[in-house]
Order: structure tokens, then sequence, then C-alpha cells
């Protein structure tokens, strides 16, 4: 599917669910330049699950510019970089 752009030819953010916008807000209070989460922890806080989070954060690390959001690593759940 193409880059939505906007009338002044910039290319405008794709929008975010409901949920998606309720895993940023959390990763934007937690973090303070950088912190590592593990999907089943933040799934714990939202009432998520932890295939749930790991979706998301999946395509927030795609549709996000001001936050950048980095797979790290895949133990019993995957961790996330996140830098702010």
């Amino acid at each position: 599917m193409p880059t939505p752009t906007r009338r002044d030819g910039a290319v405008a953010a794709p929008s975010l669910t409901e949920t998606q916008s309720q895993i940023l807000s959390h990763l934007r209070e937690q973090v303070d330049g950088t912190a590592y989460f593990k999907a089943k922890y933040i799934a714990e806080e939202l009432g998520l699950s932890a295939k749930e989070v790991g979706i998301n954060m999946g395509l927030l690390q795609e549709r996000t510019r001001d936050i950048e959001i980095e797979q790290w690593g895949r133990s019993d759940s995957t961790t996330w970089k996140v830098t702010l």
C-alpha cells in the first residue's frame, strides 16, 4: 500500500490504531533516553497480550518518526530497545 502524500508534497504518517497509540503513550511516559522493554511486561501493564504488543511494536517501528524502536532479543519474550 502506498504511503499517503499531503497536498504540500510531504509524506503523511499513517494513522495509528487505539492499541498502537496506547503502547506509544506508555513508551513515551517510561523512556528518557534509551530503555529496554519485554513485550510481556508492557502487555501486563496495559492489559494486552504479549503477542498483541509484539505485533504492534513491529508496526510502530515502521510508522513512528520521533521514537526509535528496535527489536533487540527473543528469549521468552521479545525485548525491544526504545530511544527517544
